[in-house]
């Protein structure tokens, strides 16, 4: 239920459906193209509880989840019906740029396939580890069974791109399924025989047959082509039996064209490029280690780290290794250590809930919450993993270390970098690498960077002084009071029917259950935000306290019945200012509850937040809580 409402604010906060072109997602974000980015409110998109930030890079409106994305993504799609629309359209607005549009299409042609992919590889490392415990060993009907699970999404891999690759370029995906699997059919394979190249002919036209399993450019070529085809056929054909014949058409033309032109050639390209990579790298491979490693957080921060995933598959495809992605082990474990070490060391609760909980994601390979949620926004520790990454990948580098399948880091990942040869030395360098950067970035980190906690140094001073008097006047010139939006019985925030709101994790605050229907500014200031729906009110006091007044629970689905606003988003306002009407009994008897939570959304910004009426029934205007600031 709460991703579901999640899902639905995001909806409505890019701008509705209307606006949504297409949405894929990755390990950790919702990857919107939208028609109007200036329709999308990001800062508001950062305030909901299950958001962890907005990035807006690469074509794309990223909206950062974290571990639950697959749910809020399954919850939109089956709200917008977004399978349902072509994924043809152009968005209004500035022209993309060449990058963008690049990351745009590896991104949404590599990310449908990641999951099966890294699971084969997985599984292809924990083979390894048989085989080096001699539990299986090769030649037999069970290694055989075992290579075929975890080998299959690599040996079909042209299917699946065929798939997806299609798909992104507007055509119909199971004819690229089809187009993927005539590459790696049996009676094309099976004309190699045991050589590496082989020269054959297709009705007197010349064919240079070359090992297509496993490949990956080839055929997301093929994929443009034929979707270039099949649009083309679709606008001169009947409607009647165009969906059979420019398949079939597009498949007679583009498989042909596919093994005499397009696979030769862009296989000679593949090659040159992966050749070139290597080159660069091994120029000096542990300043080049140390680049990527160093700088491969600051690519995920905006999205441009896409970009290297089909150029480590190919290097797995051509060499059955890849030398870039040990390299960034190192890069994510340090980030690992950074927020570890701000887990331990910070004494704000949420912060240390929020590091805790970014620890253990980042062991299993997603460091997005630790990234956006605690290191970027603290800056120093962000700067102290990037930093500490570049010592493990020197080490990484200088070993000149490999993988032997495809991954994104974690801790299950370190089982595909050993070969059926047994550990060796460039295994363990991965290993002591990415131990080193977690340590240096987790010492580094607690020792310089953190803020000094100034709030305690000045207790302690002040206590050391017994100057408890003159700080208790301070406090009281730096308290802010927040007055009662509504008339009714106050309750602890615990009490409330929403774990969301219970947990504190928006916030602390207070609830009240109204015996008027009428919620009022409770200061002088601004509204900065008014749900659709009218049961929700962002507001911001000109002392600058940020207070969400959230009335009922789940009332997000009566789609604003028996709510009237009396405000909008923007409005300047005073003290007692009627902002938002609502009927009781009519919300009741459509069976949900009215209880109230009043949210001090940001409540990191203050030293205390305590309750300040003692008695149960309160009116509105009469002082509520009393909000305590921090002293810089």
């Amino acid at each position: 239920m709460k991703n579901k409402q999640l899902a639905e604010s995001i909806i409505e906060l890019v701008g509705g459906k209307e606006n949504i072109i297409s949405l894929v997602h990755c390990a950790t974000r919702l990857r919107f193209a939208l028609k109007d980015e200036s329709k999308a409110d990001a800062e508001a998109i950062k305030k909901q509880v299950g958001v962890i930030t907005v990035v807006q890079s690469g074509g794309q409106f990223q909206v950062v989840i974290g571990n639950n994305v697959a749910d809020v993504f399954s919850d939109i799609m089956a709200l917008t019906n977004l399978s349902e629309k072509p994924a043809t359209e152009e968005p209004t607005g500035a022209k993309k740029g060449v990058m963008s549009k690049l990351i745009d299409l590896v991104s949404g042609i590599f990310i449908p396939a990641l999951v099966v992919l890294v699971a084969g590889g997985i599984f292809k490392g924990i083979i390894s580890m048989l085989q080096m415990m001699e539990v299986v060993t090769t030649n037999t009907p069970t290694y055989n069974f075992l290579n075929a699970i975890a080998d299959a999404p690599f040996y079909y891999l042209p299917i699946i791109l065929g798939f997806s690759a299609v798909k992104k370029f507007g055509g119909n995906p199971y004819v690229g399924m089809a187009l993927g699997g005539a590459l790696v059919h049996p009676s094309v394979v099976g004309m190699l025989g045991n050589a590496f190249e082989l020269k054959t002919e297709f009705f007197s036209i010349p064919i240079e047959l070359i090992p297509y399993p496993s490949s990956v450019f080839p055929v997301i070529l093929a994929a443009w082509f034929y979707s270039l085809l099949e649009r083309n056929f679709n606008k001169i054909m009947h409607d009647s039996f165009k969906k059979f014949i420019s398949p079939l058409f597009g498949l007679i033309i583009t498989v042909p064209l596919t093994f005499a032109i397009i696979g030769p050639v862009v296989s000679f390209l593949s090659n040159i490029v992966a050749s070139g990579i290597l080159y660069v790298y091994e120029l000096n491979s542990v300043i080049a280690s140390m680049i990527l490693a160093g700088l491969w957080q600051v690519m995920v921060v905006f999205g441009i780290h896409w970009g290297l995933v089909p150029f480590s598959m190919n290097n797995i495809s051509l060499k059955q290794e890849d030398f870039m992605i040990p390299i960034l082990f190192p890069a994510v474990f340090a980030q690992v250590g950074a927020v570890l070490a701000v887990m331990l060391r910070s004494k704000d609760q949420q912060v240390k809930a929020l590091a805790s909980s970014s620890v253990l994601s980042g062991i299993f390979g997603v460091t997005e919450p630790a990234i956006y949620g605690v290191n970027l926004p603290l800056k120093r520790p962000f700067i102290i993993g990037c930093v500490s990454a570049m010592i493990g990948g020197g080490i990484v580098g200088y070993f000149h270390s490999v993988i032997y399948s495809f991954s994104f880091i974690s801790i299950f990942s370190f089982l595909q970098l050993i070969p059926p040869t047994g550990i060796g030395a460039q295994f363990y360098a991965v290993l002591f690498g990415s131990i080193i950067s977690f340590v240096i970035a987790a010492v580094v980190t607690y020792l310089f960077g953190m803020p000094k906690d100034k709030k305690a140094d000045d207790a302690e001073l002040a206590q050391s002084n017994e100057a408890a008097s003159q700080t208790n006047k301070v406090k009281q010139a730096d308290t802010v009071t927040v007055s009662s939006p509504l008339t009714g019985k106050l309750i602890d925030l615990k009490e409330v029917n929403d774990p969301t709101f219970a947990s504190e994790l928006m916030g602390k605050g207070i609830a009240i259950i109204p015996t008027v229907g009428q919620a009022v500014a409770p200061d002088d200031g601004e509204v900065v935000s008014l749900f659709r729906t009218k049961h929700a009110i962002g507001f911001q006091t000109d002392s600058g306290a940020e207070i969400l007044i959230h009335i009922g629970i789940d009332t997000v689905k009566l789609d604003g019945q028996h709510f009237q606003a009396h405000i909008e988003a923007g409005s300047k306002v005073k003290k007692g200012d009627l902002l938002v009407s609502f009927d009781i009994e009519a919300i009741k008897q459509a069976g949900f509850e009215v209880t109230t939570p009043i949210i001090i959304t940001n409540s990191d910004s203050y030293q205390d937040i305590q309750r300040i009426f003692k008695q149960e029934n309160i009116q509105s205007g009469e002082a509520l809580l009393a909000l305590s600031q921090n002293k810089e």
